[in-house]
């Protein structure tokens, strides 16, 4: 991957052109049956969730097909929602549609019980403004959740890249967990379903964990003002009620 690609992953042009050459479907850092344990801890089958930047990714297909009934897909690339429209006209439980992150206006304020984004952040840290961006999509991100829904990121972003950027915003309370990277592994190191000790800054995850770690970070962050910013246990469907 060329420097000047990454830098065009937050555009909708970029997207477009590769979607036409690529028919996929591709999912980016981790499937569904890897990530299942973690999403039923905090998410019901019954909530309303929003992946971002689903792209042809099967993802939403293995949700609907594990029981969760209301699954919204958004993406920048109006030729990938096209397709996916077709291939899924007979799923009501899949949505598609064409929208930026970064301004979800179309969505009404806290309409969501849940938020997955699978790289999405990520590729607006690739391009230009990619603090202003990343910002941009966060605020929106909240501003569409529930009171304590949730927004899950799964990221190679380590927390002493992303975890001042989810503190800066002062919106939620932070969870930690980590998964050893599909591609990579052969076995299981982490359990996936119990968070790290999280402090304040990233030092505990790089004593844990050890230099470059071949894991994804998974960051769960619960909206809500009247929580500790950064919290280091996981509570089952936590954002339930």
């Amino acid at each position: 991957m060329t420097g000047a690609a990454s830098q065009a992953y937050g555009e909708a042009w970029y997207w477009d052109e590769r979607y036409r050459k690529e028919a996929g479907p591709f999912d980016w850092y981790q499937k569904y049956p890897a990530l299942a344990p973690l999403l039923r801890l905090y998410v019901r089958p019954h909530q309303r969730l929003l992946l971002v930047g689903c792209g042809n990714s099967v993802f939403g297909e293995n949700m609907v097909d594990d029981g969760y009934q209301d699954v919204v897909n958004i993406d920048i690339s109006s030729v990938v929602i096209e397709q996916m429209k077709k291939k899924y006209h007979d799923k009501p439980q899949l949505k598609y549609t064409k929208m930026d992150v970064k301004n979800m206006s179309d969505f009404e304020s806290g309409s969501f019980d849940a938020v997955i984004d699978k790289g999405t952040l990520d590729s607006l840290m690739c391009g230009q403004n990619s603090q202003e961006h990343a910002m941009k999509m966060l605020r929106e991100v909240n501003r569409i959740l529930k009171d304590n829904g949730i927004y899950i990121m799964i990221t190679y972003g380590d927390p002493s890249y992303r975890l001042h950027l989810l503190k800066d915003l002062q919106l939620w309370t932070v969870k930690l967990h980590v998964i050893d990277r599909w591609e990579r592994s052969s076995k299981q190191t982490w359990d996936l379903t119990k968070p790290l000790p999280l402090h304040e800054d990233s030092t505990s995850i790089i004593g844990l964990l050890g230099p470059k770690p071949d894991v994804h970070y998974i960051y769960v962050c619960i909206k809500g003002n009247d929580s500790p910013r950064v919290g280091s246990k996981a509570v089952a469907n936590e954002s339930a009620n």
